[in-house]
C-alpha cells in the first residue's frame, strides 16, 4: 500500500494519449452529457475496471458497489491522504479524492482491475477525476441556484399572502431584503396569467422578465396554470400582454388600479376578466369599470349600515379582527378551498374563522342574499375610517340601502337583459339563487333537469356580463339586484328566520 500527494498526476494531459478517450471524456462536459454515473460508467469500460463513488459519509453515489479498505478509505475522505494504491488478492485497486460541494465536502473514487496500472490507465483516471469534480461542481452550483430560486418563490408568495390579508406592512418589511422598491407605492395593478400547468414555470419567469424584477410575480398555490403579477404602475401592460401573443398559447386578465390594502379585490377583478379574455381574439381583457351597485346608493345610509353590521367584531383584539375580515371578504369571493390556498392556511382553518364571523353577524353563509349584503358592507369598509371612540351609528335598516331609484333602476336594466331570451333564463336564475345555487334543489322547485339549470345559468353569464357559477362580486351583484327590484325577499341578518338548507357540493357556496 502506497500514499502519495497527486499534484503532479492531475497537472497534465497524457504524453502517450491518443485524441479517441480524451475527446470521449471531454464529450461529457457537453450539456447533453453531463450525468456523473455515465461517467463513472465510461471509466469502468475504458480502463477495464470496477469504478465506484462514494460520498465522504460512505453512501454510495455511482457505480457497483467495490469492497475496499474502509480505514484507509476514510483516510482519503478526511484528507489524510490524497490518493491511495494498493494491491492484493489478484486485485490492484486506487482510491483518489474528489473534491465535492455541498453538504458532502469531499468524496472518493474507487478504481479496481485485475491488472497493473499502466501509464495509460493511470492517466485517464487522473483526468476522469479532474472531469467528475467539475460536473459535482456544475450540479452543486445548479443546485444552489435552484434553492435559491424556490425561496425567492415563497418569499414573493408570501408577500403575496399578507397583501391579501391587508398586512401592507408586513408585506412591505419582508420585500424590503431583496426588492426595496417593490412595494414603494400606495397602489397598484394586478394581473392574471393563465397557461397550461406544464408551461407556467417557463411563463412565470418570462414574466418576471417582462417586468424587469420590478412586479411582484407568484405562481398561484390555487390554480395550477395561473401566474399572478402585482405592478405598481401599469407601464408593464403592454409586456405582459406580448407575451399572450407571443409562443405563450396564454390568457391575460386585468384589474383596475387598486390600493394595496385592496390587493385582494384586484385580483378578484382579475379573475373576473380572465374569464372575458378567453372569449377575446388577443386573449386580454382589463376589468370593465362598470356601474357597481354601491355607487348607487346612499352613501352616508351605506356607511352606517356597514359601521353597524360589522360592529360586533369590534369587540375583538384588533389583529384578530383583521384577519377574521380577510379571510371572510376571501372566503366570499372564491372557494373556501382556494381561499386557503392563497391565505396559507388549511381549509378548515378558513371555514372556522368564517363560521365565528357567521355567529359574531348572525348570519347564514348557505343563503347567498345573506353572502351577498355580507360582501357589500366587507367591500365597503375599505372606504371607511376606522371610528375609535366607537360611538354608536343611528339604526338603519337594509331596505333603506335598496329602495334607491338608481338603484332600482339599475336593478331592472340588468335583469331586463334575460328577457330577450326564449327561455326563461330569469325564472331559473331567481330559483337557483333561492336555492343557495343549488342546481338539483332549484330543479326539483322549477320541474326540470338540473342539467337544465345549469345551462340556463351559463346561458345568462354572457348576457349579464359576469361570472356567475363561481362565487364572487360577478354573482353577488346580480343577487342584490334580485332584492332590490323586489324578485327576492331581503335577506335575515340577525338569525330570526329560518336558516336556509345547505347546498350541494356543486353550488359555489360549497365548492
Amino acid at each position: 500500500m502506497a500514499g502519495r500527494d497527486d499534484d503532479n498526476l492531475r497537472s497534465g494531459a497524457p504524453d502517450d494519449a491518443g485524441p479517441g478517450w480524451a475527446q470521449a471524456l471531454l464529450d461529457h462536459l457537453r450539456p447533453t452529457g453531463r450525468d456523473v454515473p455515465r461517467l463513472v460508467a465510461w471509466l469502468s469500460a475504458a480502463v477495464e475496471a470496477s469504478v465506484s463513488l462514494r460520498d465522504a459519509h460512505g453512501v454510495l453515489v455511482a457505480g457497483p458497489h467495490t469492497p475496499v479498505d474502509e480505514a484507509l478509505t476514510a483516510d482519503v475522505a478526511d484528507g489524510r491522504l490524497a490518493s491511495a494504491a494498493w494491491e492484493g488478492e489478484g486485485r490492484y485497486v486506487r482510491l483518489i479524492r474528489v473534491e465535492l460541494l455541498g453538504p458532502a465536502p469531499v468524496g472518493v473514487l474507487t478504481v479496481s482491475r485485475t491488472s497493473p496500472f499502466d501509464r495509460r490507465a493511470s492517466d485517464i483516471v487522473t483526468q476522469t477525476v479532474n472531469v467528475l469534480e467539475i460536473l459535482l461542481r456544475a450540479q452543486e452550483s445548479m443546485a444552489t441556484g435552484h434553492r435559491l430560486a424556490r425561496a425567492s418563490a415563497d418569499l414573493r408568495l408570501a408577500i403575496l399572502q399578507l397583501l391579501m390579508v391587508e398586512d401592507v406592512v408586513a408585506a412591505r418589511r419582508v420585500a424590503a431584503g431583496l426588492w426595496p422598491r417593490l412595494l414603494d407605492t400606495e397602489t397598484a395593478c394586478v394581473y392574471v396569467v393563465e397557461s397550461s400547468p406544464e408551461e407556467r414555470d417557463s411563463l412565470a419567469e418570462a414574466c418576471l422578465a417582462a417586468t424587469h424584477e420590478e412586479a411582484l410575480v407568484v405562481r398561484c398555490p390555487a390554480m395550477d396554470g395561473h401566474v399572478i403579477v402585482v405592478v405598481p404602475d401599469d407601464a408593464v401592460g403592454p409586456e405582459l400582454r406580448a407575451l399572450c401573443g407571443g409562443r405563450f398559447e396564454a390568457f391575460l386578465g386585468g384589474s383596475a388600479r387598486q390600493s394595496l390594502a385592496s390587493t385582494a379585490t384586484a385580483y378578484g377583478q382579475a379573475v373576473s376578466a380572465l374569464a372575458v379574455a378567453r372569449f377575446r381574439p388577443d386573449r386580454t381583457a382589463a376589468y370593465a369599470e362598470r356601474t357597481h351597485p354601491e355607487r348607487l346608493m346612499d352613501p352616508d345610509v351605506l356607511r352606517t349600515w356597514t359601521t353597524r353590521l360589522l360592529r360586533p367584531l369590534d369587540t375583538l383584539p384588533h389583529h384578530t379582527r383583521a384577519e377574521l375580515l380577510a379571510t371572510t371578504r376571501l372566503g366570499l369571493e372564491f372557494t373556501a378551498v382556494s381561499a386557503a390556498k392563497v391565505l396559507g392556511v388549511s381549509r378548515n382553518t378558513v371555514r372556522a374563522r368564517m363560521e365565528r364571523v357567521e355567529t359574531l353577524l348572525g348570519a347564514d353563509f348557505s343563503d347567498l342574499t345573506v353572502r351577498a349584503v355580507v360582501h357589500l358592507a366587507l367591500h365597503h369598509r375599505f372606504g371607511i375610517a376606522e371610528d375609535p371612540a366607537g360611538a354608536p351609528a343611528p339604526p338603519v335598516r337594509l331596505d333603506e340601502l335598496l329602495t334607491g331609484p338608481a338603484l332600482r333602476s339599475w336593478a331592472l336594466e340588468l335583469l331586463a337583459r334575460l328577457d330577450t331570451d326564449g327561455r326563461d333564463l330569469r325564472g331559473t336564475l331567481r330559483s337557483w339563487i333561492a336555492a343557495g345555487g343549488n342546481a338539483e334543489r332549484a330543479a326539483h322547485l322549477l320541474g326540470v333537469h338540473a342539467q337544465t339549470v345549469r345551462e340556463h345559468v351559463r346561458s345568462a353569464e354572457p348576457v349579464l356580463e359576469r361570472q356567475l357559477l363561481a362565487a364572487g362580486s360577478d354573482l353577488y351583484e346580480v343577487v342584490l339586484a334580485h332584492v332590490a327590484v323586489g324578485d327576492l325577499d331581503l335577506p335575515d341578518l340577525h338569525g330570526s328566520g329560518h336558516p336556509a338548507e345547505s347546498g350541494h357540493p356543486d353550488s359555489p357556496v360549497h365548492r
